[in-house]
């Protein structure tokens, strides 16, 4: 048998229950493509899962790792042969992205745009497409004021640009100073440290009420948030960094004469337009993903840490082959 490095889940726990180790290389099927993996991402959800703590469960043992990007090494029947040799980043069935190899639906890889980094690609996969997705539910117009909570985030960090690039006055809610300077680096005009208990008088002081929240945080963070919005404004409920949900009742928002929307729009296909869009935007130069940290493969617990303590700002990747 013809094995691989890769990184194992072996059960629920902090990050020391990821164990580098071996695996089989997967053989792809009709319909699919082995990807030689250079870098893997590592998302938020993937450490709440670790934990068991997501939104749904993994069973052991199990590759973690839901987005890679690399190039085509191998195809099933039915896949057109051109694709062999190309690069390209991809979503996975949920698992199995922590790996030398992976194997992923062909009509899912997008290609890497000519001039656009591996790692730029794979940072947007999971992140670019949340972040347009999130961009087009509030579509933010010129001059509203828009909150973005986890600012420095991979997700928050494209937030702010887009609503930047659409004329948005942005105020970044922040973890610390640090956190904040690079939310104004992003194209933020004011940024608040969330862990001060009067943020919310700071946001009032910058720009008086605001019209769109973005919600990543959730938890006393996301109902502060809630309470900043003015008649007419609209908040996405996206992320639960603090480990909770914002939970707004309906009739408690349509008291205040706003919107709350959570559960988007996560059709394949829309999440697939969604990720083409951002991939899109970076070979434009329009968006920059800000990679906070890159770790080699087998130091994936290290990785997950640096999620777990809140030290990272930016995507946080996996080296596994990283060109030379």
């Amino acid at each position: 048998m013809i094995v691989m490095r890769a990184v194992w889940w072996t059960k629920p726990g902090g990050p020391d229950v990821l164990r580098p180790g071996e695996a089989a290389i997967p053989e792809p099927r009709r319909g699919e493509v082995l990807i030689d993996v250079e870098y893997a991402g590592v998302t938020f959800v993937e450490t709440q899962l670790r934990a068991g703590r997501g939104p749904f469960a993994w069973q052991p043992p199990l590759i973690p790792g839901n987005g890679v990007g690399g190039v085509v090494a191998r195809i099933g029947d039915g896949v057109d042969p051109a694709l062999v040799g190309s690069r390209v980043v991809s979503g996975l069935s949920g698992s199995g992205g922590y790996a030398e190899h992976a194997v992923a639906a062909a009509d899912r890889l997008l290609p890497v745009p000519d001039g656009v980094a591996m790692t730029d690609a794979v940072a947007v996969l999971a992140d670019g497409r949340t972040a347009v997705l999130l961009h087009r539910a509030a579509a933010p117009r010129p001059g509203e004021r828009v909150l973005v909570e986890a600012a420095a985030g991979g997700v928050g960090g494209l937030l702010v640009q887009l609503a930047a690039g659409a004329g948005a006055v942005v105020v970044a809610a922040a973890g610390g100073e640090r956190k904040g300077r690079l939310a104004r680096d992003a194209g933020a005009s004011h940024a608040v440290d969330y862990r001060d208990p009067r943020w919310t008088d700071a946001v009032r002081d910058a720009v008086g009420e605001v019209d769109v929240v973005y919600d990543g945080v959730g938890g006393d963070v996301g109902h502060a948030a809630f309470g900043l919005l003015a008649p007419g404004g609209r908040m996405v409920v996206h992320g639960m960094a603090s480990g909770a949900m914002t939970d707004i009742p309906a009739e408690q928002a349509r008291a205040r004469g706003v919107t709350v929307t959570g559960g988007l729009d996560a059709a394949p296909e829309t999440l697939h337009a969604c990720a083409r869009e951002a991939l899109a935007e970076v070979a434009a130069g329009r968006l920059r993903p800000r990679i906070g940290a890159v770790h080699p493969l087998e130091r994936a617990a290290d990785a997950h840490a640096a999620i777990d303590d809140r030290s990272t700002a930016g995507k946080t990747l996996l080296a596994v082959n990283p060109p030379t």
